[in-house]
């Protein structure tokens, strides 16, 4: 990894919805309308405002298939916008589980590219009740965001939040 693409990845543990970021993604489900784990403490902390785009949104069109995103405002989050993107549930991997956690990615940096946003924290995408193997899903997030960050200007910083010490440790491992 280059230097000037390290220097843009940052992996953190902590509480997303309290990251000053331009945006943070969400791991959502395919309705939109909250759920349990990262989904459900995003739509609390950033309020009615979430929800009412992510219904809005689900009026146009159907919700949010995996694989896919979508970029509402960011409520009362100190993030501006909440991109949402649905992982795929793990089912042994043969299923087409990393093609699909890898355009969650790249659909979400997309997503960030279009509206030039300057930060992008991600959490661990599938890796709570989806059931996605940890180490796995880690090294596919760090794989996606140094090959973006390779070759695209913005987002300028890519952050991997860590929900514990484990998921930390399972990052900075992908990285060296």
């Amino acid at each position: 990894m280059s230097e000037s693409t390290a220097s843009r990845l940052r992996i953190v543990q902590g509480d997303i919805t309290k990251l000053s970021v331009a945006a943070i993604v969400n791991a959502a489900n395919s309705s939109l309308l909250g759920g349990g784990g990262v989904d459900g403490a995003i739509h609390r902390a950033a309020g009615p405002q979430l929800l009412a785009e992510c219904q809005r949104i689900r009026a146009r069109q159907g919700g949010c298939k995996t694989g896919e995103a979508v970029i509402t405002i960011g409520g009362r989050l100190p993030a501006a916008y909440v991109i949402h993107t649905v992982g795929p549930v793990w089912n042994g991997g043969h299923k087409g589980e990393p093609e699909l956690l890898a355009n969650c990615y790249r659909n979400s940096l997309r997503l960030a590219l279009e509206h030039q946003l300057t930060s992008v924290a991600f959490p661990g995408i599938s890796t709570g009740i989806y059931g996605y193997p940890k180490g796995e899903a880690a090294a596919i997030a760090v794989r996606e965001a140094q090959r973006w960050l390779a070759s695209h200007e913005y987002p300028q910083e890519i952050v991997l939040v860590a929900f514990d010490a484990e998921a930390e440790r399972l990052y900075e491992q992908c990285v060296a």
